[in-house]
């Protein structure tokens, strides 16, 4: 028995280290990671009255509001699912190339809307 309590307390603390050593995702900030991207990459297009992408799409971003809004069509984020959310379809070439950014993302801004997207697209 001495022997099967020994193997188990250093599994224990195998596992503890393991866990600990665990990267952890960083919590992505609308105002510090995403504004950034939104203001290089997309507002030259998606502002009104005269934006490219806005008289295409009706998709204003000048606001989190009215990007959370979306446009004519519906909603273009779902909060939680960066798989089923329009603008991540968009920046990551999963949808007709005819309406796909003409400014192409990084794959870090990529990522970042991704991830924003899927921790519950927050204003914070």
């Amino acid at each position: 028995m001495p022997a099967m309590n020994s193997h188990i307390i250093v599994l224990s603390a195998v596992l503890m280290l393991l866990q600990a050593g665990c990267v952890t995702q960083q919590q992505i900030s609308y105002q510090r990671d995403v504004v950034p991207i939104i203001e290089n990459k997309c507002l030259p297009c998606h502002i009104p009255p005269d934006g490219t992408g806005y008289l295409r799409s009706q998709l204003n971003m000048n606001s989190y509001e009215l990007i959370m809004e979306g446009n004519v069509y519906g909603p273009v984020i779902v909060p939680g699912d960066s798989r089923h959310s329009i603008l991540n379809m968009l920046v990551e070439g999963r949808i007709d190339i005819s309406v796909r950014t003409p400014h192409p993302l990084t794959a870090m801004e990529i990522k970042t809307l991704r991830l924003w997207v899927d921790q519950g697209a927050m204003n914070n």
